[in-house]
């Protein structure tokens, strides 16, 4: 009687079971939830997502490395006690999930201009990802849809290699048939786009110079002309001025924007040019914008005090606001105009291409300062020209385009941290950069700058084997000092 009973019960269940997947499959068929998103749609969040990453990491890591400004509570990123920093691995990643979702969807619908602008995003979201991390997961990375959960790691110069290649296909398309919708940085711009991926072609080349012959390809670039020429062509997302899509540092808590203040290194710098764009990357001490004072925190000290950042990040209590002020709010910025002429600058002076280094560099400076809007009056200049042949940075040696070019980059993704690495490397350590030296206080790293983050520590337990594949291929106990491909010099 008990084995009739359990037969007819385990009949029962499947027979319930059957129906009760299809009832449960209709109710979670939630109308208000479409199962397919339109590509304009995904292509926006791509951005907006991916650009809000690096602007966090501008603000709580590349900035602070590069001492631009330094944490005053904090620390861990000036005392080089560092980590996997997942905000940067998690974020882009997760970006990359709709950008490739977007590429995939404007493959079947043969719309080439929205793949080429996707493969542009989608090779700088890479390469982000590449230079502080080196080996990563590449072409086997978003791939759970197939079930492909332990990514094997590409390596860099492979990476590099295909990220160069995606980019010259991407220019290819952008000058194909198709439209562009969800474009919130060049509203549909295709030649904008053009501009902005040979532009990151410069970029990644020059990074890569150390390691590989890069000065034809450098050279046809440049030669061809479609780069950035004006700053109405750089690659920044105006955000609006409403939460929640605001740019990253306006909605923090006042305790989280007062965690970064203006470094001593370039403030000391600035305030020795007396450089009008401290009153944009920070607010003066004083209140007075006319009369302006300002300090910088030593980078790994505690317990001190430094300028907080300029009123285009934050509408701090008590203070006045950008609008008020009659400047903008900040941008989200992927790359300007002024690296593109310091890019040029740089390979005239590594022989790549002919050309006046000089115009070039203090095109890179006048850009950088037009950007920003700066008044120079506070400062005791008439205009640029005044500054430039008067403040101390008319061009003279290789070490004043590092330095210039180190000031453009604040808040530009992690870039400035990859350059401060490249220049440190360069130039044998702190003591051959003029503008930098070591941070103080107690160091977890010797006060070596750290070449890398460290990989997320779910990828140790999650993809075990592929972790311990590309941990053996930096051979050193701290994997925060190893040399990857671009730096393996």
């Amino acid at each position: 009687m008990e084995s009739k009973l359990s037969q007819h019960s385990v009949i029962l269940f499947a027979i319930f079971a059957f129906l009760g997947c299809n009832d449960f499959a209709e109710i979670n068929n939630n109308p208000n939830e479409p199962v397919n998103v339109s590509t304009s749609v995904l292509l926006t969040s791509a951005m907006r997502s991916s650009i809000n990453t690096a602007d966090k990491a501008s603000f709580l890591l590349s900035n602070n490395i590069s001492q631009l400004t330094a944490r005053t509570v904090r620390r861990e990123v000036d005392a080089y006690n560092w980590n996997a920093f997942p905000v940067v691995w998690e974020g882009f990643y997760e970006s990359l999930t709709n950008v490739e979702k977007v590429i995939d969807k404007a493959s079947e619908d043969g719309n080439d201009k929205t793949i080429g602008v996707a493969q542009v995003l989608r090779a700088w979201i890479y390469s982000q990802l590449t230079n502080v991390y080196g080996d990563i997961p590449y072409s086997e990375a978003i791939k759970g849809e197939s079930l492909n959960f332990t990514p094997t790691y590409d390596r860099q110069e492979d990476i590099y290699t295909d990220l160069l290649q995606r980019l010259k296909g991407a220019v290819n398309s952008l000058r194909g048939s198709g439209t562009i919708e969800g474009d919130i940085i060049y509203l549909g711009d295709s030649e904008k786009w053009i501009k902005f991926g040979n532009s990151l072609i410069l970029r990644l080349l020059m990074y890569s110079s150390k390691v590989r012959d890069v000065s034809q390809d450098f050279r046809q670039i440049v030669e061809q002309g479609a780069i950035f020429t004006s700053n109405d062509q750089q690659a920044v997302l105006d955000f609006p001025d409403v939460f929640p899509n605001q740019f990253y540092t306006l909605p923090l808590k006042q305790g989280d924007f007062d965690d970064v203040n203006m470094s001593k290194s370039s403030v000391d710098v600035m305030v020795d040019y007396k450089d009008p764009r401290l009153n944009r990357y920070a607010r003066p001490d004083n209140l007075d914008f006319d009369n302006p004072t300002f300090s910088g925190y030593k980078n790994g000290l505690g317990a001190q005090f430094g300028s907080r950042l300029g009123l285009a990040y934050f509408d701090y209590p008590g203070h006045i606001t950008a609008n008020t002020f009659g400047i903008p709010y900040a941008d989200g910025i992927l790359m300007t105009y002024s690296e593109v002429e310091f890019l040029i600058a740089e390979g005239i002076l590594n022989g790549w291409i002919e050309g006046d280094i000089e115009f070039h560099y203090k095109r890179g400076i006048k850009s950088s300062h037009d950007y920003y809007q700066v008044n120079y009056g506070p400062f005791g200049w008439t205009d640029f020209e005044d500054f430039y042949s008067n403040s101390g940075v008319k061009y003279n040696e290789p070490m004043d385009l590092w330095e210039q070019k180190w000031l453009s980059l604040y808040f530009t993704a992690l870039d400035p941290y990859f350059e401060v690495r490249r220049w440190y490397l360069d130039s044998g350590g702190w003591d051959g950069l003029r503008f930098l030296s070591p941070p103080e206080g107690i160091n977890n790293n010797d006060y070596k700058l750290p070449l890398r983050f460290l990989y997320p520590g779910q990828e140790q337990s999650l993809n075990q084997e592929n972790y311990n594949d590309v941990r053996s291929r930096y051979p050193i106990d701290k994997l925060i000092n190893g040399k990857m491909w671009i730096i393996d010099y």
